[in-house]
């Protein structure tokens, strides 16, 4: 008769059985699956160096054609704006693009009249009231509030007296009246001014970064429309911005039927190439009379303008 002795002797040597069967099998196999495993790795160190010098090699290209960029521009641009007058406007996050195109301009010969910074509260909905308001007094004897338009949009309103006091009108407002409606815009925090500003500009290239993506990111990208039409309605205006994201104000522009045929665009002003670009057209623009849409995204009819005199 089977007993329990018997049932803990078989199930025993069953155990014994298994754990003999893997100690030799993977003796049998640890040294092929080894050396494979170990290959293997080999490889994908290879295969990770190979691309990390690709990227490198990317980057390396990328910082060659910035610097070719930069070192043909004099051949581009070199007197192309002599003695005109341009003022540069920078949007929220713009600063840096604006700085490039500056130098840019510069390399055309142009004089900048105004260097001015628009904050992220200028185009806030929640401070429309407030920025009317502001508006509405601070108008000067040369920088008259009468042509300003009439209805409760603060970012058109104050828009519009920016415009009149940076652009040349008529008559070029008084540097006195100037920075009063400079200052009763910056001293709220509506607008930041890198240096002394004057009146009389010929044109304004309006430099946009990255679009809002808060709650209010649809009204602030509409606003930021809303100072581009203020900005052309009277002279010259080109826009240099980035294509990336929801609500830039490029694609804005170009997918307008009016404003495409009537503000410049260039969409990669973040590189020295798109602020080469820009420079390019603004001298088209201010000076040829013509507008163009460059750059690398949708809308674009080329990378830059003709670069013939």
């Amino acid at each position: 008769m089977i007993n329990f002795r018997y049932h803990v002797v078989s199930l025993t040597a069953v155990f014994l059985a298994l754990a003999i069967g893997l100690v030799v099998g993977t003796a049998a196999l640890n040294g092929p699956v080894s050396e494979n495993l170990k290959e293997q790795l080999a490889n994908l160190n290879k295969d990770n160096n190979v691309k990390r010098d690709q990227i490198n090699q990317y980057k390396e290209e990328l910082t060659r054609n910035q610097d070719f960029a930069t070192e043909t521009a004099p051949y581009v641009l070199a007197g192309k704006l002599a003695t005109r007058k341009i003022a540069v406007v920078a949007l929220p996050g713009g600063k840096d693009s604006a700085d490039g195109v500056i130098k840019m301009l510069n390399v055309a010969g142009a004089s900048i009249t105004a260097h001015v910074t628009i904050e992220d509260k200028f185009f806030d909905p929640n401070f429309t009231n407030q920025l009317l308001d502001l508006a509405d007094q601070s108008s000067q004897p040369t920088i008259s509030a009468a042509g300003l338009p009439s209805n409760s949009d603060g970012v058109e309103t104050a828009s519009a007296l920016l415009a009149l006091t940076l652009l040349q009108g008529a008559t070029v407002p008084s540097p006195d009246d100037v920075t009063a409606v400079l200052t009763a815009l910056a001293k709220p925090g509506y607008i930041s001014v890198a240096e002394k500003a004057s009146g009389g500009a010929e044109a304004i290239v309006l430099v946009a970064g990255a679009p809002a993506t808060d709650k209010d990111a649809g009204p602030k990208a509409r606003n930021k429309v809303t100072m581009a039409f203020q900005f052309h309605k009277n002279r010259p205006l080109v826009v240099g911005g980035d294509s990336a994201g929801d609500n830039n104000l490029v694609s804005g522009l170009r997918g307008d039927p009016t404003l495409v045929k009537e503000i410049s665009t260039v969409d990669n002003v973040s590189t020295v190439q798109g602020q080469v670009a820009t420079a390019m057209a603004t001298y088209e623009r201010l000076v040829q009379g013509k507008v163009g849409q460059y750059g690398l995204a949708a809308g674009a009819t080329s990378l830059v303008p003709s670069a013939a005199p």
